[in-house]
Parts: C-alpha cells; sequence; structure tokens
C-alpha cells in the first residue's frame, strides 16, 4: 500500500468551513478578558486606565485560579476566540499561565498591547504558541507626540524596541491608532508607518469614549482630544480603503422616518448575541462599553452559564418609551453612521436611553461625505422640531 504525501495549504480564517455553522442565533463565538485595568502609560485619551502600581486595582484583579474557571467555562459553552486586554496585559505576572491556559483549552487568542513591555521571554512564549495575532496601538511616529499622549517619558523608545522584537521574530503584528487631537497633525505618518510594517492591515479609531469610572478630570482630557466631526470625515475620506467601506457598506435610507427594525428596543447591535466581556474584577458585560449598573453581572456570585442564558436576554429584552428617544434617536435616518448605542449614550449622559448631540453631529457629517442629501434632509427637518441644543454643553467646542 502506497501512502500518498499530505498536501499542506493555507485558508483565510474567514473562509474556513468552521464559520459556516454559525447562526443567527444567540451562540458564543468569542469573548473578551480585561485582566487589568493598570497601565504603564497615562494615555489622556483612556477610558479605563489605573496606575502600574495601584493598590486597589491590584486587589480587585480575577485571580488565575478565577480567570480559568471563566476560560473553562466559557469553552464549555462553546467559545472559539479569546482576545486578552487591558488596561495593559503584560503587567501581570502571570501573563504566561493566563496566555497559555487559554492555548491549552483550544482558543485562538489575540492580545492587545502597547509593546512596551515586551521581552524576549515573551517573544519565545509567541513563537513557541502563536497568537491569532497581536493588536498595538501607534500613538505617534515621533518622539514628542508618542510621550505626549501617552504621558510616560521613554516610552517611544520602548515601543519602538518592543515592537522591533516582535517583528524580527516572525510573529504576527497589526497596528492601529487612535485620531486624537495630539496626533491629528502626525496622522498620515502613523498611517504610513502601519502600512509598511503590517500591509495586509491597519485602522483607526476617531470616537474616544469616556471614563468607565466617571472621574471628572479624566473626561474633560478626553472630550480635548476628540476630533470635530469635519476632521474625522476628513481623515475617513483621506483613508481610500476605509472610505470605499463606508461606501459599500452604509446605504441611505430608503424611506423617511421610518422606523427602526426593533421598534423601541434599545440594543440594536451584536452586543451578546456571540460575545461578551469580562472585566478585570470579574464584571460580565454584553459589550466592554456597558457598565451601567443594571447591565452588569458578577461572576465572583454566580456564573457564566446563568450569565449567558439567563442575564443576557434580561438586558437585551430592555426598552424605552423616552419621547426624546423614540423622537430623535429610534427613527433617525443617519443611525448607521452614529457612534450611539446605549452603552455611550450612559456614559456620556448618564441614561441609557439619551441622544447624544456630538454623535449626531458625526452622523450627520459622515452622510454629507456619502452625498446622502435625502437622509440629511429628513435629520434637518427633524432636527428643527426636536432640538437637543442643550446638549451642546457636552462638546468639546
Amino acid at each position: 500500500m502506497v501512502r500518498k504525501k499530505a498536501e499542506v495549504f493555507q485558508m483565510d480564517l474567514s473562509a474556513f468551513p468552521l464559520w459556516k455553522k454559525r447562526h443567527p442565533c444567540r451562540r458564543i463565538i468569542d469573548f473578551d478578558l480585561e485582566l487589568t485595568a493598570r497601565c504603564n502609560h497615562r494615555c489622556r485619551h483612556c477610558y479605563i486606565h489605573l496606575p502600574a502600581e495601584d493598590p486597589r486595582a491590584l486587589g480587585q484583579e480575577l485571580s488565575l485560579h478565577e480567570i480559568k474557571e471563566i476560560v473553562s467555562e466559557a469553552t464549555r459553552l462553546g467559545a472559539l476566540w479569546c482576545l486578552l486586554t487591558g488596561g495593559e496585559p503584560l503587567l501581570r505576572k502571570d501573563f504566561p499561565d493566563i496566555y497559555l491556559f487559554c492555548k491549552e483549552r483550544g482558543l485562538l487568542v489575540s492580545v492587545f498591547t502597547n509593546a512596551t513591555l515586551i521581552s524576549p521571554e515573551i517573544v519565545q512564549l509567541f513563537q513557541k504558541y502563536p497568537p491569532r495575532d497581536i493588536e498595538v496601538t501607534v500613538y505617534g511616529v515621533t518622539e514628542r507626540t508618542y510621550e505626549k499622549v501617552t504621558g510616560q517619558k521613554g516610552s517611544f523608545s520602548a515601543f519602538q524596541r518592543g515592537l522591533n522584537l516582535l517583528r524580527q521574530a516572525g510573529i504576527r503584528v497589526r497596528l492601529k491608532a487612535m485620531a486624537l487631537r495630539s496626533n491629528f497633525q502626525e496622522m498620515g505618518e502613523i498611517a504610513r508607518f502601519c502600512q509598511e510594517r503590517t500591509k495586509d492591515f491597519f485602522r483607526f479609531d476617531p470616537f474616544l469614549r469616556r471614563r468607565y469610572d466617571g472621574d471628572p478630570n479624566r473626561n474633560q482630557e478626553i472630550l480635548a482630544e476628540r476630533l470635530h466631526p469635519e476632521e474625522i470625515v476628513a481623515l475617513e475620506r483621506s483613508d481610500a480603503v476605509r472610505f470605499q467601506i463606508l461606501k459599500r457598506c452604509f446605504h441611505p435610507p430608503s424611506s423617511p422616518f421610518q422606523p427602526s427594525r426593533m421598534g423601541r428596543d434599545l440594543f440594536r447591535c451584536g452586543a451578546g448575541i456571540q460575545s461578551f466581556t469580562v472585566s478585570y474584577e470579574g464584571h460580565f458585560k454584553l459589550c466592554s462599553a456597558l457598565v451601567h449598573p443594571d447591565c452588569i453581572y458578577d461572576l465572583r456570585r454566580g456564573n457564566l452559564f446563568e450569565a449567558w442564558n439567563q442575564f443576557v436576554p434580561q438586558v437585551l429584552g430592555k426598552q424605552s418609551d423616552r419621547i426624546r428617544y423614540l423622537q430623535y434617536c429610534e427613527s433617525c435616518p443617519l443611525t448607521d453612521l452614529c457612534f450611539w448605542c446605549p452603552a455611550h449614550s450612559y456614559l456620556e449622559n448618564g441614561r441609557l436611553d439619551d441622544p447624544v448631540d456630538y454623535f449626531c453631529q458625526v452622523a450627520k457629517a459622515r452622510a454629507q461625505m456619502l452625498d446622502w442629501e435625502e437622509g440629511i434632509q429628513i435629520w434637518e427637518q427633524r432636527s428643527r422640531r426636536n432640538p437637543i441644543s442643550a446638549r451642546r454643553a457636552a462638546v468639546p467646542w
């Protein structure tokens, strides 16, 4: 009997037959695990950062045992993919143990890091047990800009060293950027820097969340870093790939004032459908930004099975009868271009169902960029009837 030599080939993950088994129903596919809120940077725009040696944060963090219990239960419920994030996840001394356990459970593992704490030992770990990918945020391509954002002397050289270690070892790295007031003038150079080093991937995020802990002083820093809507669309238009994706994925409304498919339901995104987030202190959330007290489940007092099967449907069932929401957001013709969601509404205004003027202005600017003339006219007519100018105080200009 002659045995044929095994044929080896590569296939993009998105084309793998496994994904065909996904159905449009609630089933866990992936989850985010925030290992810590601590970070060795103090970025002006960060919504979660706590100091690297913060004793309270250290005392609240999930233990290795607790993390293993959560990961084990997630895989039993069908999870295939895990993101390890923070804060800066490499600040945890037991990061290698957490990473290896996720790999042992058969998970695809991604890591978000600022790369400044990458060491030869971490590189060896990733070489022996490769991650699906590592995403690194580039805050600037000059020392002045990078360290203005991070608030940390020496961080630019540490970032360069860590990134070089990863790339020289052949580890797949994806680069991304936050579009901020502090690095806006350098965004073109940041894009080129990233695209030269990761030719298959680059993205930037122009939306800055407010603090999860509501810190008023830090929130003022975040607001000061937000770009004007016109600046956001200028960046999006200058990125040919992003602009084409916007044109391809978003289309003008087919009819005026068409009610949303979800009616009065608040949650219209994919949160809690195939994914969830676990915060560093063990709080189960439908997504990382959803920190409303009624939308958090404490895994230290319960378990993941109950959170997924009983708690999530309760949150997804939340509705609003509030006139402001129904008049302004529920039937908005520009909703697909808006940053609005219940989680962001709560962070901005303390309610799950409140319009946010800044988001409205961004949506309008995007619609103008995409020539949604009819949608803009509908938006302006509705705005004249239902003004929310009182919210101008929340806008940083």
